[in-house]
């Protein structure tokens, strides 16, 4: 039985990979298993995939789990009596979304693994909190899904929090300068959807001529850089122009799904994305699904041990990737850190901010 209480006292960029690599053959050999019993569709595909049973698997031969499967089947490894969540993936109007079924032990492990994650990146004290998006967020669930899962998940860090957006998306100037000046000289964190931050804060903000001193503030934002890249607007440059009209130079983004909550990938200070001891990504060849080199891009197959109620423990995503290195960034943190480079060609955009249209 997966020790995770264990799992969750560790630090989160504290194993190397060679420790982890060992660890996640045992986790997800177990895992394997366990949803094989408990998930029919999950067992059938494996069992169509000549996998034999009980059999003891590296990290890398663990079956994936194409992501658009949760969109088309229902994957499950507990009864109905025991979901106590549903989490649904972003997806644009008439897109099919992914539905991941949580017992309550399955959805605390990921919101501490959550919570662990961020005290690394910014300490264990709650902080006010300014949310770039409208309260509508929660109340309608049309738009719920994952920027109000993402909202809620981050909501654990907050002392106080504020929206910095009204019901209709235009951005609450006068509200937002309230609330810095009461928390004036104390750390923000600030939190929203990267095509939302540009559109609906940095926009408004260059437009307007007006500038918000957010300078002691951590913006975090996920969701995709799709729709700026198509506006030809880099990592680097989103980061530049907000800083021109907020000050805010403490800016990191995540990379993250529904289909593996909690699990995310941290930005550090020097541009990497960061596996923590809750996830592992790996990334492989199109044509045959083989393993890439460090600095060779790749379709981005996502792991985890957390998954313990869906078998969602080993995914293969629609976004590509490359492996930068492993237990030797600049920032200290073991592990492997990594950049997305965006969607497989003809794939659905489904980014949490990109499923707002303005």
């Amino acid at each position: 039985m997966i020790d995770y209480e264990g799992i969750l006292k560790r630090g989160s960029f504290s194993v190397t990979q060679a420790e982890k690599k060992r660890l996640y053959g045992e986790w997800l050999t177990e895992l394997t298993e366990h949803h094989r019993q408990n998930c029919s569709p999950y067992d059938q595909m494996l069992t169509n995939l000549m996998i034999p049973r009980l059999k003891d698997m590296e990290e890398e031969e663990v079956p994936m789990v194409p992501v658009g499967l949760f969109k088309e089947m229902k994957l499950t490894s507990i009864g109905e009596d025991k979901v106590f969540k549903v989490m649904t993936s972003s997806g644009t109007s008439g897109q099919k979304v992914s539905r991941i079924y949580l017992d309550r032990e399955t959805a605390e492990y990921q919101q501490r693994a959550l919570a662990n994650i961020g005290s690394d990146y910014f300490g264990d004290s709650r902080l006010p909190f300014l949310i770039i998006d409208s309260p509508q967020v929660l109340k309608d669930r049309n738009m719920f899904s994952a920027r109000g899962a993402g909202i809620l998940g981050f909501s654990i860090f907050s002392s106080r929090l504020f929206y910095g957006l009204d019901k209709d998306m235009n951005l609450d100037f006068e509200g937002i300068e309230k609330f810095l000046q009461r928390y004036q000289g104390k750390r923000v964190l600030i939190f929203g959807f990267t095509y939302i931050i540009w559109t609906c804060l940095y926009q408004a903000l260059k437009q307007s001529g007006r500038k918000l001193d957010l300078s002691s503030g951590i913006l975090i934002h996920g969701g995709g850089f799709k729709k700026l890249r198509d506006q030809s607007v880099s990592e680097d440059e989103f980061k530049e122009r907000l800083w021109e009209v907020t000050g805010c130079r403490s800016i990191h983004n995540y990379y993250g799904m529904a289909e593996q909550t909690g699990s995310i990938y941290m930005e550090c200070s020097h541009g990497h994305l960061h596996a923590s001891i809750y996830s592992d990504i790996i990334t492989r060849r199109a044509r045959d699904f083989s393993i890439c080199s460090h600095g060779e891009k790749g379709i981005i197959q996502v792991l985890s041990p957390l998954a313990h109620s869906y078998p969602g423990h080993s995914i293969l995503t629609e976004d590509e990737g490359i492996i930068l290195g492993e237990d030797d960034c600049p920032c200290g943190r073991k592990g492997k850190y990594f950049k997305v480079c965006g969607r497989i060609h003809q794939a659905e955009i489904r980014g949490c901010s990109d499923t707002y249209e303005g």
